[in-house]
């Protein structure tokens, strides 16, 4: 059960960097404490065809995450439609070594 949750939160989190993506020209954007910058840092580590391990700019930016925020998106049917890859999606935050929040 405690996998699930962390798969979860995981996803969520590249809900959002995708979800910045589409908000591209707007200015001052912030979703669940994560900025603009720190949204689109992460961006390259979750999509496909050549996904990079996330940046200390990424890492950075999910540590300073609201990840009650985040996790309040577990259940989105947006990832795939959004082009995330569910694998590389559920790999980052333990990338950056981060842990979720209990109730998550």
């Amino acid at each position: 059960m405690e996998q699930r949750k962390w798969v979860a939160l995981q996803l969520v989190v590249v809900v959002v960097v995708m979800a910045s993506s589409m908000w591209k020209g707007s200015k001052g954007l912030s979703f669940c404490n994560m900025d603009e910058d720190g949204l689109e840092a992460c961006k390259p580590s979750v999509t496909q065809p050549n996904p990079v391990d996330p940046s200390p700019e990424c890492c950075k930016a999910l540590a300073g995450a609201d990840l009650n925020c985040l996790c309040s998106y577990k259940n989105s049917s947006e990832l795939p439609f959004l082009g995330i890859d569910p694998t590389l999606a559920t790999s980052l935050p333990a990338k950056c070594n981060l842990t979720p929040p209990a109730n998550c």
